[in-house]
């Protein structure tokens, strides 16, 4: 089965300065169309507008959390499949493995560089088992 494009990235995080980061260095990445939100229900009211092929959470955000977000995509049949990454300062061994048993397919730590930002997601892109992400 060959694997799909990576065409279009959500970016939720209440940060305006790293959203702008973050949207600067996944526009180095070719034909990639980046969406950003400022929190995690604003990203669940755009999630069907969007139908992005990748959600990029940040962990802590005021109101409605990343992992929180993750939950209720998951409860959502139409974004229970999209593959989400947990871009987050909380990246000690314990935190990457409660992400991952809540269904991130990966964890990136904050501060990350911005310059090798766009091949890591494009790199996570490629690992995701799409049959069953």
């Amino acid at each position: 089965m060959s694997r799909p494009l990576l065409r279009t990235v959500l970016y939720v995080d209440d940060e305006p300065d790293i959203r702008e980061i973050v949207e600067l260095a996944l526009g180095l990445v070719g034909g990639l169309s980046v969406a950003t939100c400022e929190s995690g229900e604003r990203a669940l009211q755009c999630l069907p507008d969007i139908t992005p092929d990748l959600v990029l959470l940040d962990v802590m955000m005021p109101g409605t959390d990343g992992p929180t977000t993750l939950q209720r995509m998951r409860a959502d049949p139409r974004f229970a499949n999209i593959p989400v990454v947990f871009v987050t300062a909380k990246a000690m061994p314990a935190e990457v493995a409660r992400f991952r048993e809540l269904g991130a397919v990966a964890v990136i730590a904050k501060p990350f560089d911005p310059m090798q930002f766009g091949q890591q997601i494009v790199t996570i892109w490629e690992g995701i088992d799409h049959g069953r992400a």
